[in-house]
């Protein structure tokens, strides 16, 4: 069965996290991805590692599905074999520093007379202005791009998320973009630049925040846990800040994952009164709608977690969605990777690695009915250089020897 980009050629000279995310999408949905490394490889390669001398799991669970060639893109014969894998590309994406690419002789201008078609991303920290030649990081976008401000309790410090919102967040807004380009395109027959800034990414992600920062103009936010208000939205714990109430309560035996994430909708109420033993509150004008529980959450909440804590947070997950309360429990890595049903989902997927053996990763999230994912290992460094360079741009075995040993590829 063909893929959804079957045919389309990736040119891939991202490395860590943000880029090869972007990348790694694009190869599941079909793309051929060959990702150009210098000689060296990928940092991630080598970082982190579990095994000595093998990839390691950072490398390998970024870089699925794709092929993996070498090039000094510095020497003058490596800039040549590099203009003609853009002419032969549909899509280049990269993740250097601000005006690296353009320093290797590469600016859009020149680009675009090489591929007229092709679609150039460029994943960065920041925007342009005061921010663009700072560093970013993961927890540096999320700082900057309001996550950490709105992360944690209220008491406390800022605090990062463990989804990686700023790097493999930014690279699905990136895909977003690329397919976008890819699309119009087909209209256009034009190539164009797609940016996207990591800070800007987080703070797409972070619009709630933003809808809650001009509600303060009016006013303290009900729904949230916190008494008092300044003129900035507050850390609120665990509290969804939303139309619904939600917090995390305790379950047995109160192990640190050992809670289920409750939403208390109107219609809830009832059902939720009942199971923890106190069907009074449900008729109890002080206790019976929405408007009388918001200046109590943190004592409902309680109520509710004295029943949760002597229950296993499974039961208490069974017994809430029996009544069609909305919950769940709170998983830890060791249970999602042990998670039946996500391995049947193709969400934790085993793949076998020539060095490591098999390791677990995380599978596509991007189900298309006529264009189906089979996760394949990440390649060795270099490993496609004889397929690339010799049978698709034609380069002879002997000029190969010569270029490896020169340090071009």
């Amino acid at each position: 069965m063909s893929k959804a980009l079957e045919g389309v050629r990736v040119l891939d000279m991202t490395h860590v996290q943000s880029g090869p995310s972007a990348t790694q999408l694009l190869a599941w949905l079909g793309a051929d991805v060959v990702k150009l490394e210098a000689l060296t490889g990928d940092i991630t390669r080598q970082q982190l590692r579990d095994l000595p001398d093998v990839d390691s799991l950072y490398f390998t669970m970024l870089n699925c599905n794709k092929r993996s060639i070498t090039l000094n893109v510095k020497s003058d014969r490596g800039k040549e074999i590099l203009t003609e894998l853009i002419a032969r590309s549909d899509v280049l994406v990269e993740n250097f520093g601000p005006g690296a690419v353009d320093r290797m002789g590469f600016t859009w201008e020149r680009i675009r007379e090489i591929n007229p078609r092709l679609v150039y991303a460029s994943i960065k920290g920041f925007g342009d202005g005061p921010y663009t030649r700072f560093k970013a990081y993961e927890v540096v976008a999320q700082a900057m791009g309001g996550s950490m401000s709105t992360t944690g309790f209220e008491d406390g410090p800022p605090l990062a998320t463990g989804a990686q919102i700023g790097d493999s967040g930014t690279g699905v807004h990136c895909v977003a973009g690329i397919l976008a380009a890819l699309y119009q395109r087909t209209v256009t027959g034009r190539g164009q630049r797609v940016n996207v800034a990591m800070q800007h990414a987080v703070l797409n992600l972070c619009r709630v925040k933003l809808r809650d920062q001009q509600r303060l103009a009016h006013g303290p936010l009900a729904e949230y846990p916190n008494e008092d208000f300044g003129a900035e939205v507050p850390r609120s714990g665990n509290a969804s800040g939303g139309g619904q109430p939600g917090w995390a309560v305790r379950c047995a035996p109160g192990g640190p994952n050992d809670y289920v994430y409750v939403i208390v909708q109107p219609v809830g109420w009832g059902p939720i009164t009942r199971l923890i033993g106190r069907p009074e509150l449900a008729e109890d004008p002080e206790w019976a709608t929405p408007q009388a529980r918001l200046p109590k959450l943190g004592k409902m909440f309680q109520l509710i977690e004295e029943w949760s804590s002597t229950l296993p947070k499974w039961e208490v997950l069974e017994a809430l969605t029996a009544h069609n309360v909305p919950c769940g429990p709170i998983l830890s890595t060791q249970e999602i990777i042990e998670d039946a049903s996500l391995a049947a989902n193709d969400m934790i997927v085993k793949v076998p690695h020539p060095e490591r053996g098999t390791f677990t990763t995380v599978g596509s999230p991007l189900k298309l009915s006529d264009s189906p994912v089979q996760v394949e290992r990440s390649p060795l460094l270099g490993e496609h250089n004889e397929d690339v360079y010799g049978r698709e741009l034609g380069l002879p075995d002997a000029e190969l020897r010569v270029l490896k040993a020169n340090g071009v590829i």
